[in-house]
């Protein structure tokens, strides 16, 4: 009997905690009714009740499902328990900051640029727009993905599943032991600097939305530790916790340099980041025969953009790794539409490509390379992406295969197409 008991007592456990969040935040934004706290996004006035409508609705599904979800060892529960933690630990430190209810017009100091307690207020104002949008990408909606949440690059999502599992959360301890098996963190300071970035919402974790987050900042993967010392550690234009009033500020110095990153605070020095300037091993897809069979047929090629049946493909979507047109995307985009036009997934970057077809000598010898390329590119780390399944189509002959085997092969481009925008988000 107790055994049954426990699993209730932990949902109850939970149902409480997730109550006194969301009144704790309804607490908070009835203190922060000064307009003079809205400057500059991002705005607790606008954050803490999005949060609390978004625990809300986890509660609710939660509620729903009887507490279940994935459990096990940094599963939902263990998240969730990490989170409100630190939720609480945080509204704490903003009530500390701002003037109780009723008082406005004491502790002026938070409400002149620049002062101490200001500065305060900033740093945990973008803490709590990193902790909403962690929670919105683990709980859309409310209802738990974490076991499923698909990181942007693929070999991050490679490495987090392979050493992680299904757990969306662990200590940072047991994170930076993990990351050290393929890229070595010195001790000391540098481990620190390294922590303070990755660990967006300072709560001693590392979560898997964080780490896609810093992945994609800092890509490519077989540089990624190299890139964050030179793009954020030993880089004078780089600092953390500014908001989007104080960026601006600090780089109206800038306004007659070519760029930020070039002349960083307006300096006359240059810093060298030619490190940075490698090409990334080539990636490749492999088409079998008969889904070439069904493109001929349609009078197609599987080069030719799917949606406007004119351009090439020269974007790869990611996470979900489809392709298409630039210019498809950028029009998809426009219409207000985040998600893949093929599987809904959420866009969160993409990728220049070049895609041409090439023929292997039809030769006996051939009939062997094939696995000896498979395993060459195994060797290089390449992920291989599928070629989209296509419906079989009877009423069409198919044309008469090749002799030479075809084959598609895909490369990274130099430059992102020029009608797009970035789709990865700004350094904290």
């Amino acid at each position: 009997m107790a055994v049954a008991v426990a699993p209730w007592g932990r949902q109850c456990e939970e149902a409480r905690a997730l109550g006194r969040a969301v009144r704790m935040l309804q607490r908070l934004e009835e203190q922060c009714g000064d307009p003079r706290l809205s400057i500059s996004p991002p705005s607790l006035q606008d954050l803490l009740p999005r949060t609390a409508q978004l625990l809300r609705e986890v509660a609710r599904d939660r509620r729903a499902a009887g507490g279940g979800g994935p459990g096990g060892p940094g599963g939902s529960r263990d998240f969730l328990l990490v989170y409100l933690a630190n939720l609480e630990a945080k509204s704490r430190q903003v009530g500390a900051l701002l003037p109780p209810r009723g008082r406005r017009g004491a502790n002026d100091e938070l409400f002149r640029a620049g002062s101490r307690l200001r500065r305060q207020l900033a740093k945990l104002a973008i803490i709590f727009s990193h902790m909403h949008a962690e929670l919105h990408a683990l709980f859309p909606g409310g209802k738990y993905c974490g076991h499923v949440y698909q990181l942007t690059k693929a070999p991050a999502h490679i490495f987090w599943r392979e050493r992680c599992g299904a757990r969306c959360v662990l200590p940072w301890a047991e994170f930076e032991s993990l990351l050290g098996t393929c890229h070595p963190v010195e001790p000391g300071c540098t481990a620190l600097a390294l922590r303070t970035t990755i660990d967006l919402t300072c709560s001693g974790h590392v979560s898997i939305f964080e780490f896609d987050v810093f992945t994609r900042l800092f890509q490519p993967w077989p540089t990624l530790l190299k890139n964050w010392q030179l793009l954020a550690v030993n880089h004078p234009g780089y600092m953390a916790f500014l908001t989007y009033g104080e960026v601006q500020e600090r780089l109206q110095a800038c306004r007659d340099r070519p760029g930020s990153y070039l002349y960083p605070d307006g300096k006359n020095h240059n810093p060298d980041l030619t490190e940075l300037d490698q090409a990334e091993p080539q990636q490749r897809i492999h088409v079998s025969e008969e889904q070439l069979q069904l493109y001929w047929a349609m009078d197609s090629t599987f080069e030719l953009c799917k949606i406007c049946a004119e351009s090439n493909k020269d974007v790869k979507i990611e996470p979900c790794g489809h392709l298409l047109c630039s210019r498809c995307l950028a029009t998809w985009q426009h219409s207000d539409s985040q998600t893949c036009p093929f599987c809904r997934c959420e866009i969160k970057g993409w990728e220049a490509v070049s895609i041409y077809q090439f023929h292997d000598q039809a030769t006996a010898e051939d009939s062997e390379d094939g696995s000896d390329q498979e395993g060459r590119e195994l060797e290089l780390e390449q992920v291989p992406v599928s070629a989209p399944q296509l419906p079989p189509r009877p009423d069409l002959p198919p044309r008469k295969p090749r002799n030479a085997r075809p084959k598609v092969r895909l490369l990274k481009g130099n430059s992102p197409p020029a009608a797009l925008g970035p789709q990865d988000p700004a350094p904290a």
